[in-house]
């Protein structure tokens, strides 16, 4: 008996996130809808309406037969007005899970954040057992943590699982913020301030890798939960074995590129007199295509460590399945802030012959340092200016803080559990991004 084909509802799917995702799921034949406030595309059935109004998407998911709802709507950054956080990422998330629960809908991925897990302090390699701040760094984050537990505390209620995933700095074609804040620094002239010391690393996401993700997850959702039962210790041994947990992973190498080390039974061979009996078995392990999931040396898994046995033993649901879990979700190439931002500029204005050594105007200007507490001094100043005037302030505390921390998280759980790996590198996705941005906005 043939499997019944799923049927997507992608709610934002108009937006930049969102419309990735539609594209990724027509890609591969799938059945796809959009439940939006505005239509952009027209390629697939649309829906228009209110996210917190549960009658509303409930008579979506029964028209549709919706079986997978991919949740991505989310006001953007710098709201004036901080409520519509709330309203739609906590309200809009009960309303999703209510309708869902009601359809009959079988699973929810959700679009989180990684922004939950900050603080304004340094994000250091964190994993998915970090708690929620006590104090939030904004409101857009500490609603968008409400909206994930929710999700997260409906799963196998109704029938339904659910997943979270926390992506950190996407961009890519579509992005219309960093993106457009980086073209206006350029346009200014801009590009030679920095603020802080420049040794920050930062994690960014490429949307194509976020939304494949999202793919996977809902498709990894099909496996049922760990039995409660005398059989789980059995099972989650069973997982451990299946997760090579006892082996290292390969290292990222979207945008580096795979750089191996020789071996005895992988090698370039070199200069010889006579060639080794098996000399093309050795020269062919070495040039073979690398599979990222293939485990690499051992490891020892220390008791901090998140797949250790006692770790395991201590989470409240197995973090060896997808159902009922959080995953943070990068491209797992940390880089230094502001080397980021200056190879989109660099993008923009790439070199040319015009200069005796090839670079570009900017590029040849030496980068003015503001130190990180002289610029929390200037930003409370343009805040407290841009009151008196009644206009938004372009330089704010919020930004310093945000280009001078440390934020990069472990996607060990997401590479193991989910089977996610980047496809797409921080250089590759730069590219496409500016090329977009130009032919969108008639740029040379």
């Amino acid at each position: 008996m043939s499997q019944q084909k799923e049927v997507y509802l992608v709610i934002g799917g108009s937006g930049f996130v969102g419309r990735h995702i539609v594209e990724h799921l027509l890609a591969r034949g799938d059945i796809v809808c959009v439940f939006d406030i505005v239509q952009r595309h027209h390629d697939v059935d649309f829906y228009s309406g209110d996210i917190t109004d549960e009658s509303q998407l409930l008579d979506v998911l029964n028209k549709t037969g919706t079986t997978c709802i991919i949740h991505t709507a989310s006001p953007p950054h710098g709201a004036k007005d901080p409520s519509i956080y709330y309203k739609v990422n906590v309200d809009g998330c009960k309303a999703v899970i209510s309708a869902a629960q009601a359809a009959g809908v079988t699973k929810l991925v959700y679009t989180s954040s990684a922004g939950v897990v900050f603080d304004g302090g340094d994000v250091i390699n964190l994993d998915e057992r970090a708690p929620f701040p006590e104090k939030p760094f904004d409101a857009y984050n500490d609603s968008k943590a409400q909206g994930e537990k929710l999700i997260l505390e409906a799963n196998g209620k109704g029938g339904l699982l659910t997943v979270a995933l926390r992506p950190a700095g996407i961009f890519g074609e579509g992005d219309r913020q960093m993106m457009v804040g980086l073209y206006q620094a350029y346009q200014r002239g801009q590009t030679h301030f920095q603020v802080g010391d420049n040794n920050n690393l930062f994690d960014y996401t490429y949307v194509g890798n976020l939304a494949k993700a999202h793919l996977i997850a809902a498709d990894k959702l099909s496996s049922p939960s760990l039995p409660a039962s005398s059989q789980e210790t059995l099972i989650t041994d069973s997982l451990k074995a299946e997760l090579h947990l006892d082996r290292a992973l390969q290292p990222v190498s979207a945008t580096i590129g795979v750089k191996r080390v020789p071996t005895c039974e992988a090698r370039p061979l070199g200069p010889f007199v006579t060639p080794p009996p098996n000399a093309a078995e050795i020269e062919a392990a070495f040039t073979a295509p690398r599979d990222p999931h293939t485990p690499a040396h051992p490891i020892i898994r220390s008791r901090f460590d998140q797949f250790s046995d006692n770790a395991i033993d201590l989470a409240e649901s197995s973090p060896l399945q997808v159902a009922g879990q959080v995953f943070f979700i990068t491209n797992g190439e940390p880089v230094y802030f502001w080397d980021f931002m200056r190879f989109i500029w660099l993008a923009l204005d790439p070199p040319t012959s015009k200069l005796p050594s090839g670079a570009s105007e900017r590029a040849q200007r030496s980068a003015w340092v503001i130190p990180r507490g002289f610029g929390m001094v200037l930003g409370f100043l343009a805040e407290c200016w841009a009151s008196l005037i009644g206009k938004e302030a372009g330089f704010t505390r919020y930004r310093v803080g945000y280009s001078c921390a440390t934020r990069y998280h472990n996607i060990e759980k997401a590479r193991r559990v989910l089977g996610y790996e980047p496809e797409v590198g921080l250089e590759e996705g730069v590219r496409r991004m500016v090329e977009w941005f130009k032919k969108e906005n008639n740029l040379p």
